[in-house]
């Protein structure tokens, strides 16, 4: 018997994982026409998708460190200037646009984007269960888009996974992370190459592996640190390795 614990209506700071979120309304902007992924946003050269993909140039704080395309740069300030470029393009303040483009048809009432897009979420588990849920089978995307979105963007780019250190090939779709072959990687052993996701400095990850076609969703007050760095792929390796929940021959 699987025990319930804690309060799954409380509310956790999503961090990082917020740029999901963001990700998600920006794609579906560009299948409402709002936005399109080659049109020009960010510094000279760099486009929707380059701040989708951390490779605008962008640093961390909004420095502009590289030319577009040649460097995967994980920048904050990428997110914040895809937000407001999305708010200026629709005419609408982006917290609203978020609401409305995917809150609102998740039934994510409880999901608040309370400071930067790029980390200012927070959202109890059910709510960020069902948006997992949406990655695993897109109701609000064309599975074609969502597709697109968890490939490689800008395939061959170095750069540094924050936690985990420099990857040669540090690859990463349209918002998500991507599993791929990094080493070190927060997650397990066992996911699939194809899996996808984002963890946040506030101890907090969603991953979808859909080869054995099931998310993750981890909340917790715990800064992220050494802990999650041995104890999240050992977790998600359990979850694989779980009789219930692993699907036919994995």
């Amino acid at each position: 018997m699987r025990a319930l614990v804690g309060d799954v209506e409380r509310p956790f700071a999503l961090a990082s994982v917020s740029k999901l979120l963001t990700a998600y309304a920006a794609l579906v902007a560009t299948e409402e026409q709002t936005l399109a992924l080659d049109e020009a946003a960010g510094p000279p050269g760099a486009t929707v998708a380059h701040l989708l993909a951390h490779a605008s140039g962008l640093g961390p704080t909004g420095e502009l460190l590289a030319a577009p395309g040649t460097r995967r740069i994980y920048s904050n300030a990428g997110f914040e200037t895809l937000a407001a470029h999305l708010a200026a393009r629709s005419g609408i303040a982006f917290a609203d646009y978020l609401a409305e483009a995917v809150l609102s048809p998740l039934a994510m009432g409880a999901t608040r984007l309370v400071g930067s897009p790029a980390y200012g979420a927070e959202a109890p588990l059910g709510d960020l269960v069902a948006f997992a849920g949406e990655l695993l089978s897109p109701r609000l995307l064309a599975t074609e888009t969502l597709a697109l979105a968890t490939s490689v963007a800008f395939p061959g780019l170095s750069g540094v996974l924050p936690g985990f250190g420099r990857q040669e090939h540090c690859d990463w779709g349209l918002g998500p992370e991507l599993r791929d072959h990094k080493s070190p990687h927060w997650t397990g052993g066992a996911n699939a190459p194809s899996s996808f996701g984002h963890f946040g400095q506030s101890g907090t990850f969603l991953l979808v592996d859909p080869v054995a076609a099931l998310s993750v969703v981890l909340l917790t007050d715990r800064p992220f640190g050494e802990w999650a760095v041995g104890g999240w792929p050992a977790l998600l390796d359990a979850v694989l390795a779980d009789p219930v929940l692993a699907p036919p021959g994995r």
